[in-house]
């Protein structure tokens, strides 16, 4: 089984994760920017997480031969203070250059709040201007659904960014037909105790089918498992699909999103 990770934030994992996921099939790992457990003091923080991202975590996945790529944003948890989000838009520039960097991201909400409003369509407008991919966190609420809606209406303002260019990561039973019907990507994220588990991302998979769908396990410093994306292939194979069709979902798919940016490349 081989596979691509699409999501996963590796500095809060210890090396030992680069090695399991090497072990289980997989051939790259896409980092996207995110909270840092606390809020950052100064605007230049991010250049050093920045520089974290796109320099020094290319090398602790490369001693294990994986690939490692990163997304860059303001969290959405630190969009609320808008002056300070403002100061870390104006660095992300100096780095979307950089051959390892995907596009904006994971931008989005958590709270569904008028500033993170303001501060998401600021990214949109940066990744519409440079023509980047863009990966979109849907909130973790009970209402998850009206953040999902108030995210997609948000996209559809951005007339440049063509739809099947944004992930939006995160959905559940109740929010992925919306995403697909507005020609977007979708994320699975599995979870073991919140988001998504593998055997409802199975039957996700079994209702709506695997176009224009990734998994991924955003794995971090929380309950979260690296290795979710092959248990959920293991899971997929023994409800009888094939390893063709374990593939597409695991393999093709992530690389079709991912390679429209023109900088993502894995073995075959």
């Amino acid at each position: 089984m081989r596979y691509i990770e699409p999501h996963a934030h590796m500095i809060s994992r210890v090396t030992d994760d680069y090695e399991r996921m090497a072990l289980a099939g997989c051939r790259a790992i896409c980092e996207p920017a995110f909270w840092a457990g606390f809020d950052r003091s100064s605007a230049e923080s991010f250049r050093d997480y920045f520089l974290q991202l796109t320099e020094y975590e290319p090398r602790r996945a490369g001693r294990h031969g994986l690939r490692h790529y990163s997304w860059l944003c303001v969290n959405p948890k630190e969009a609320e203070d808008v002056g300070f989000a403002r100061e870390v838009l104006k660095i992300i520039p100096e780095f979307l250059d950089k051959p390892n960097v995907l596009g904006i991201g994971e931008i989005g909400l958590n709270k569904n709040t008028r500033n993170e409003l303001l501060i998401l369509d600021e990214h949109l407008g940066l990744a519409e201007k440079h023509n980047s991919l863009v990966l979109v966190h849907t909130p973790h609420l009970e209402d998850k659904l009206k953040g999902t809606r108030l995210i997609l209406d948000a996209v559809r303002n951005f007339k440049k960014i063509a739809p099947n260019r944004v992930m939006i990561d995160h959905v559940e039973e109740h929010t992925v037909s919306e995403v697909l019907a507005r020609g977007h990507w979708a994320g699975l994220t599995l979870y073991p105790v919140s988001k998504c588990s593998v055997p409802r991302a199975a039957d996700i998979l079994e209702t709506c089918g695997a176009e224009r769908l990734w998994v991924n396990s955003a794995c971090d410093w929380g309950a979260s498992d690296p290795l979710a994306p092959p248990k959920l292939g293991l899971e997929l194979h023994a409800r009888g699909h094939s390893w063709a069709a374990v593939d597409r979902v695991l393999f093709r798919n992530p690389q079709e999103f991912l390679r429209q940016g023109g900088k993502f490349a894995v073995e075959e």
